[in-house]
């Protein structure tokens, strides 16, 4: 490549952030704090902006005291290494957090420890992941109010981006497809972009921000790195692992590439979905429901492979005293009698779910099962008589189940549910310091160049709760501070307006305007999991609600959408907003709801 001060650029801006989730929101709002001018740009189409925190849980890890976690984080790495000026940085921002989450954020920290202190409870297990090890007292959640997975945090970070218009253009389903970088001074210098089917080169002044999440979308790059043929991924569909190429591309060092994170049922199961679909979380009840009882998981020869029973950390199951995930298995199944067929049917989250009752296969017995299942018949005959004979003894010999969890399977038909291992989220990619720089493989920084976020996730081995949202607020902050300081680079001459007639129009400032008829009013509400909803209600001459329409939504696309297109006909049929939430999709149903409240409140 020739010179870059050569180059003809379409646009001109001071940082350029690539990735729209909560890191790259974090560094696209402090560069322009810190009085640069921003372009962010993400892959996903509008309203599928958020990457994976806006489908986490929405917990901060916080520190208590800055000895205690530091030491909580270096047992959590062991026996691996991570730089001490990373751990240091790291974990002084967690300790930040609650002053972060008011100064910065406007809300009031909710502390999880404070909260919910019971030993043995869901949430003290849940920040205490680890309690054995040293320091796990001092790790504490914090969040934006007294919920979780309500996306509250996410809607604020999105906010602060959209407080700051006049100096942050949002561009949406426009990825980066190459990175642009000087061949003398290796300064990474802006980017390639594809809109609207064209290529465009923006030019990045004082520094380019990488924020475009992990691999779980990326079945090569699973297959490569974390040795996984297939993952269902539980968060966003737009992490395709485009940011360790473009890295790559550049010179960046990897680190944490086998390193992943799960969640769910047993060990992090889901119910099978067709690829390029998002898999159902499931936690707490209907994990105990399916894992306990007569039921139990197969693997790829029809042989149990864990104690589904066991306490798992994040998809993490112990082994020999570290915590891992278990090997992935092509075609793990759930197997089950019609006992067990009987309570998950029941369930008001799995009896409804597609992928549960949709793939359910019959059989009269164990070898007519197996031969469906393309196992051997004997083995899984075989399985299912010592998983009896455990359950008979109470005495699971080989996994170690509880006693408590086993019991005989009924004489009759049995019964498979394919499942996938799934993944919330992958930590590798290019290696960066405590500055967030992006590092080459001899350990230097490539001029402008910075990282935050999953990209490159800090984790390097045994996860606690909470490590990778923190990280996007900490490092996506000290990412967007240094990309927008002024540089003393004298080799490449800044560019002070584009070469071409490009116009960028930020895709944030594009409003929709909805019309109404006489009997017709329009309600809003900012609570779900995406942005605004927008509705439009129809009241007969008597004020009775004869139509909800959904004008604007942008919700989760499984569920969130299930919840909106089920419950209008039941508003209307009961002429009233006070519906039940559909269960799974409490945060869309509510945000439905006002919605339709506020057009209500309209009615004379």
């Amino acid at each position: 490549m020739a010179s870059t001060t050569e180059v003809k650029w379409d646009a001109n801006y001071d940082v350029l952030v690539l990735g729209f989730g909560g890191a790259g929101a974090t560094a696209a709002r402090f560069a322009a704090d810190a009085g640069a001018t921003v372009l962010l740009v993400d892959s996903a189409p509008v309203g599928h902006e958020g990457g994976n925190t806006r489908y986490s849980a929405q917990l901060i890890g916080t520190a208590r005291d800055f000895k205690g976690a530091k030491k909580y984080y270096q047992n959590l790495t062991a026996p691996y290494h991570l730089d001490e000026e990373m751990i240091d940085t790291f974990v002084h921002g967690m300790v930040e957090i609650p002053n972060y989450v008011q100064q910065y954020l406007g809300a009031e920290p909710f502390s999880w420890r404070d909260h919910f202190p019971a030993k043995g409870e869901f949430a003290r297990n849940a920040y205490e992941e680890f309690p054995e090890y040293g320091g796990a007292e001092s790790y504490d959640f914090t969040t934006v109010n007294a919920k979780f997975f309500d996306a509250a945090l996410w809607r604020l970070l999105k906010a602060e981006v959209s407080k700051r218009a006049d100096k942050i253009d949002v561009l949406y389903d426009t990825p980066a497809v190459k990175l642009i970088q000087d061949p003398e001074t290796h300064t990474v210098t802006g980017a390639v972009i594809k809109r609207d089917g064209v290529l465009r080169k923006i030019h990045a002044n004082r520094g380019v921000v990488l924020t475009t999440g992990g691999f779980e979308n990326n079945p090569e790059m699973l297959a490569d790195y974390v040795g996984a043929s297939k993952l269902v991924p539980l968060g966003t569909l737009y992490n395709d692992g485009s940011g360790v190429k473009l890295a790559q591309s550049v010179g960046a060092d990897l680190w944490h590439m086998a390193n992943y994170e799960s969640l769910g049922l047993g060990h992090g199961l889901a119910f099978a979905v067709p690829a390029n679909e998002r898999g159902r979380l499931m936690i707490g009840p209907q994990n105990e429901l399916m894992m306990h009882g007569s039921s139990f998981v197969i693997g790829d020869d029809g042989t149990r492979y864990f104690n589904e029973a066991e306490e798992n950390r994040h998809g993490h199951i112990s082994n020999h005293g570290q915590w891992k995930v278990p090997l992935n298995q092509n075609h793990p199944y759930l197997i089950f009698d019609a006992a067990k067929k009987l309570e998950l049917d029941a369930d008001p989250i799995i009896g409804k779910y597609a992928p549960y009752y949709d793939q359910i296969i019959t059989a009269d017995s164990a070898a007519d099962l197996g031969q469906k299942l393309g196992l051997d018949p004997a083995k899984l005959t075989r399985t299912l008589a010592q998983f009896n004979d455990a359950a008979l003894a109470q005495n699971d010999a080989e996994f170690h189940r509880a006693d408590d969890s086993l019991r005989t399977f009924e004489n009759g038909p049995l019964y498979a549910v394919p499942l996938q291992q799934a993944v919330l989220n992958t930590q590798g990619g290019p290696r960066r310091n405590a500055r967030a720089e992006i590092l080459d493989t001899a350990g230097q920084p490539i001029p402008h160049l910075y990282g935050a976020g999953e990209l490159g996730g800090i984790c390097a081995n045994q996860y606690q709760g909470g490590g990778n949202v923190a990280e996007c607020l900490i490092f996506g902050k000290i990412a967007g501070e240094n990309a927008a300081a002024a540089k003393d680079d004298v080799h490449v001459a800044p560019v002070e307006t584009a070469t071409s007639d490009f116009v960028i129009e930020s895709d944030d400032q594009l409003q929709q305007h909805f019309t109404t008829e006489p009997g017709q009013y329009l309600g809003r509400s900012k609570a779900g999991v995406g942005d605004e909803i927008v509705v439009r209600i129809t009241v007969n001459d008597a004020k009775k609600l004869q139509q909800v329409e959904v004008l604007q939504q942008s919700e989760s696309s499984d569920v969130g959408l299930a919840a909106l297109k089920e419950l209008p006909a039941q508003m209307v049929a009961g002429n009233t907003a006070e519906v039940d939430t559909v269960a799974g999709a409490s945060a869309s149903s509510n945000a439905l709801k006002a919605a339709v409240k506020d057009a209500l409140d309209q009615v004379n």
